[in-house]
């Protein structure tokens, strides 16, 4: 719970942003409006999604050299997957800034939807894109942080972040002549600032500067022996990221096929539904944590039993779906007052009734993906993580396939409820001999 309390509450935050985003473009224009917003989004997802290695990479790497270097604040060698870390956050901004209008004119002569979602798509975008460097570098402070068993330095960035945003962009958007495209400058200002307030953690609770700056020890981190191991784990998670943007940026783009409308009912359930997924992340989070500390501990004291193991997974999976019950009821009692808090446009509304029962459904088998995503993760088991979402992937595609020309717009509800079970049936069918596996038995 020490672990978990402060993720939960810095996560409440996160789809605050989007939803804030949602609502103030959802009462200051209309659908187009919020399916330009939604798709200028799955941009930055097909972007971003696939570095999601520097926060999950890092943290299951940082957790276990931990665990395997206690007795000294900061292990050189969490010192060393650090600058790995940022190095490779820093190269990977630079080359998205390189390819960032070939990317958005490609992406978007492939998405269909109409020229004035298209437009505001454009203009969110290449606001936005200039906040590349602060939003790959954070991703992997908050990987590192989350691995040091500190949860609450990244809670505090996060909370600057989603607070500066949520104010910039509503100021922004309805007090300048920017409009919608405010929200992406809202996003811009608020993710400098959250570089910043990581930067100063890190100087006043793990670094000196000149032991930060030091150029022997960059030079050291990046060789290609050392990185060795980082750049494997990566590799399967990169994957991992890929079949994410199937399954999410196709729920997007195949949800735009069906008009402007049902672009903007499924942007706004998705919203919901992932306001429910930050609460379990906070305790997907402490698994990676615990998890890694623990196998590092292991490996120090030459073998880890199963039985503490068990004990954190147990734990975990009671919190996960105890969570998951709750928003269940929450949903089904409170559902349509959400989806009112969201926009005010009748067609929206009316529209979003038919798939009410998704957003009821959904928690409890998500629950159970995103707990079985924080144990492997610590326990860095690239491999599986990957082989997951590959059936998980062609899973979504499969049944979308499958039902569209019978269910209409509900196909993709239906591919998305079988991407979540694929994830939960094969991680926890897999678990035992990983677990054995990790503790020798």
């Amino acid at each position: 719970m020490r672990l978990a309390i402060p993720s939960i509450l810095a996560n409440i935050t996160i789809p605050l942003v989007g939803i804030v985003d949602t609502a103030i473009v959802g009462h200051l224009s209309d659908a187009a409006a919020i399916g330009g917003i939604a798709i200028g989004t799955m941009l930055f997802d097909l972007l971003y999604w696939n570095f999601g290695f520097l926060r999950i990479g890092t943290s299951g790497l940082t957790a276990q050299a931990l665990g395997k270097g206690q007795g000294t604040k900061v292990p050189e060698e969490c010192g060393k997957i650090l600058r790995q870390s940022l190095s490779v956050a820093f190269i990977a901004a630079m080359a998205i800034w390189a390819i960032q209008w070939l990317f958005v004119t490609v992406v978007l002569a492939l998405v269909p939807c109409s020229d004035e979602v298209a437009t505001i798509a454009r203009e969110y975008f290449f606001v936005r894109i200039w906040a590349a460097p602060a939003t790959l570098m954070l991703m992997a402070f908050k990987g590192w942080f989350i691995g040091m068993q500190d949860t609450k330095s990244p809670m505090a960035v996060d909370i600057l972040v989603n607070v500066v945003n949520m104010a910039a962009s509503y100021v922004l958007a309805v007090y300048t002549p920017l409009s919608v495209v405010g929200v992406a400058w809202g996003t811009l200002i608020a993710q400098y600032s959250g570089l910043a307030l990581a930067l100063a953690i890190l100087l006043i609770r793990y670094f000196d500067l000149p032991a930060l700056l030091q150029a022997d020890q960059w030079r050291a981190a990046m060789r290609w022996k050392v990185m060795r191991r980082m750049m494997a784990l990566n590799g399967n998670l990169f994957v991992r990221s890929l079949c994410f943007m199937v399954v999410y940026v196709g729920f997007t783009s195949l949800a735009s096929k069906y008009g402007d409308t049902e672009l903007a009912v499924s942007s706004i359930i998705m919203k919901l539904f992932m306001f429910f997924s930050f609460f379990v992340d906070g305790f997907a989070y402490a698994g990676e944590a615990l998890v890694g500390k623990a196998i590092g501990e292991g490996q120090r004291n030459k073998g880890q039993g199963t039985k503490e193991m068990n004990a954190i997974v147990r734990s975990l999976f009671y919190w996960s779906v105890g969570v998951g019950l709750i928003f269940t009821a929450v949903y089904a009692v409170w559902g349509d007052q959400c989806m009112a808090l969201m926009t005010s446009d009748e067609l929206v509304l009316e529209g979003a009734q038919q798939y009410m029962i998704w957003l009821i459904l959904m928690p409890i088998v998500s629950a159970l993906a995103f707990m079985w995503d924080g144990v492997y993760v610590g326990a860095t088991a690239g491999t599986e993580i990957r082989n997951a979402m590959i059936w998980a992937a062609v899973g979504f595609v499969v049944m979308y396939v499958a039902t569209y020309r019978f269910c209409g717009a509900q196909a993709l509800y239906i591919a998305y409820f079988a991407h979540l079970a694929a994830r939960v049936i094969y991680l926890t069918k897999g678990w035992k001999r990983q677990r054995d596996a990790i503790c020798g038995v």
